[in-house]
């Protein structure tokens, strides 16, 4: 990934650079606002590292353009100051993080990474889960089932994603219904239940190797425990 560190203190600048170069990164530096925009708009910068105390061009103002022009690009910036007024700003501006001079290096590493995961992620949805022989494709909204079709209403396909995401995690009604049903389901009926009942028939009667399982007085899951 290449990122694009804005900071017009040398010292700062080039210890950013060396540690994100040791840790695997491309760096490019700017020491103003109109070189981080030049650079911004000529490179394919994955993240930007903005100092908001620039010449020309301050880093708020950086930020604001970046986030208008690239939106999926994470800022984080970085300052002297620590007012909570400043902290508003640079949030407002669209940064995705703030740090306060001085600052330790491998703090500035380990939030580029957390904040480039979560950006990874989120642009890149798992479209195809599989566990066992159930396959779901979340893009085409099919469900299989050792090769064959299932056919899923709209709730029975939702709660099925919602078991697969989860990974075998026990998933509680109350979460199934939130997350299924909307925030005001009602948990006290037995809807969840009966959906449950709706899906094992569907994608485990047929078969011989059952997939949905109940945690008695937890809930339910979805795994592999052949």
């Amino acid at each position: 990934m290449l990122v694009l560190i804005a900071e017009d203190e040398p010292k700062i600048a080039q210890s950013l650079q060396l540690g994100l170069e040791q840790a695997g990164f491309e760096v490019l530096l700017a020491w103003d606002g109109q070189m981080a925009q030049k650079l911004f708009a000529q490179q394919s910068i994955g993240f930007a590292i903005l100092d908001v105390n620039l010449p020309y061009v301050n880093g708020f103002e950086l930020c604001r353009q970046f986030k208008q022009q690239r939106p999926a690009v994470p800022v984080m910036m970085l300052t002297a100051l620590g007012d909570v007024d400043d902290k508003v700003q640079a949030f407002g501006a669209g940064a995705d993080d703030y740090l306060v001079k001085p600052f330790h290096l491998q703090e500035v590493l380990a939030r580029v990474y957390a904040i480039s995961k979560r950006y990874h992620a989120a642009e890149q949805p798992q479209l195809r889960m599989q566990v066992a022989d159930l396959e779901l494709d979340s893009d085409k909204k099919e469900v299989r089932r050792a090769g064959k079709l299932l056919r899923l209403s709209q709730k029975e396909y939702l709660l099925l994603e919602t078991l697969m995401k989860a990974r075998g995690r026990v998933l509680s009604k109350a979460e199934l219904a939130e997350r299924v049903w909307a925030l005001d389901f009602d948990t006290g009926t037995n809807t969840v239940e009966v959906y449950i009942n709706f899906l094992r028939n569907k994608v485990d009667k047929p078969f011989e190797q059952k997939l949905i399982h109940t945690r008695t007085g937890f809930g339910y899951y979805l795994k592999d425990e052949a």
